[in-house]
């Protein structure tokens, strides 16, 4: 069973390896993101590998979307994912300009192509736009009907949005993705304990601030503790957080193995302290942090 920790959160429970969705279906909690790639041809083929070596260790999500390259980012997922589509979980997301009805349906038919692939297991609005939350929801549920995609949810949506896009959804929303990490740790005043409190999983982009997070000092103490590298431990703290998943992005393989570490690694209460400490949490709501 879960436990509460002292800012109120939820523990994920040891060895849990996956969140459980609404829907049932089971989501990896660590994975890889895919945010910069796709932006030139040059790199397409390295970014790939970088993706397929992540996939052979172990992280099994990929997350994508048609703004990331313009398509460009889908199509490099699509390369990695080739010949071993059935062993990963791939999330994409949907332009807000395309959310309408009929466009939701059409830009997810567009991503599919790219992807080489006959679904999408987890569909998101990336961020709020002009179309009514009804229509989206109406084509992600169409969607969902022709087996195009299996779960759908949002991205970018803070407590106030989630409880205007609730208003429609009928609790069919499989998850919020938003930017969270030790520096970012803004969503633990009111978002996260609210998702927590529902069963709704959050996804973590940016877990490592783009990097920024891992010259800290105090981060860098915990890391040699333990003797890990420090975006092991800032992703671990993440995993700490009971419905929580991370998505990295890396296109370096010793990078990888650090953030695949994160799954092994057990911080105790001195080191949460300690990363309290050098990164405090929120004691005021604060605007939802966007990249």
């Amino acid at each position: 069973m879960s436990s509460i920790d002292g800012s109120g959160l939820r523990r994920r429970p040891a060895g849990e390896t996956t969140v459980a969705l609404p829907s049932g279906a089971a989501m990896p909690i660590l994975g890889q993101g895919s945010w910069g790639m796709g932006e030139d041809r040059r790199e397409a083929d390295e970014e790939a590998a970088a993706l397929a070596a992540g996939l052979d260790l172990g992280l099994s999500l990929i997350d994508t979307a048609e703004m990331y390259g313009e398509g460009g980012a889908e199509q490099v997922v699509g390369a990695a994912i080739r010949g071993r589509r059935d062993g990963v979980f791939l999330v994409s997301k949907v332009y807000p300009h395309n959310a309408g009805r009929a466009a939701a349906v059409a830009a997810c038919e567009r991503s599919l192509r790219r992807l080489g692939t006959d679904r999408i297991d987890l569909y998101l609005l990336h961020w709020q736009g002009s179309a009514p939350y009804a229509e989206t929801i109406e084509a992600f549920e169409q969607l969902r009907a022709a087996g195009k995609v299996v779960d759908w949810g949002v991205s970018n949506f803070d407590l106030d949005d989630l409880e205007d896009w609730g208003r429609e959804d009928e609790g069919r929303t499989a998850t919020d993705q938003v930017c969270y990490s030790l520096g970012a740790r803004g969503i633990e005043w009111d978002l996260l304990p609210w998702c927590q409190d529902r069963g709704l999983p959050v996804m973590a982009y940016s877990p490592l601030g783009q990097g920024r997070l891992l010259d800290d000092p105090g981060l860098g103490g915990v890391a040699r503790r333990h003797g890990v590298a420090p975006a092991t431990v800032a992703l671990a703290w993440l995993l700490t957080r009971q419905g929580v998943v991370a998505i990295p992005k890396s296109s370096r393989i010793d990078r990888l193995r650090e953030h695949r570490q994160a799954l092994d690694l057990v911080l105790d209460e001195a080191d949460l302290a300690a990363l309290d400490r050098a990164f405090p949490p929120p004691r005021r709501k604060l605007p939802l942090a966007i990249l």
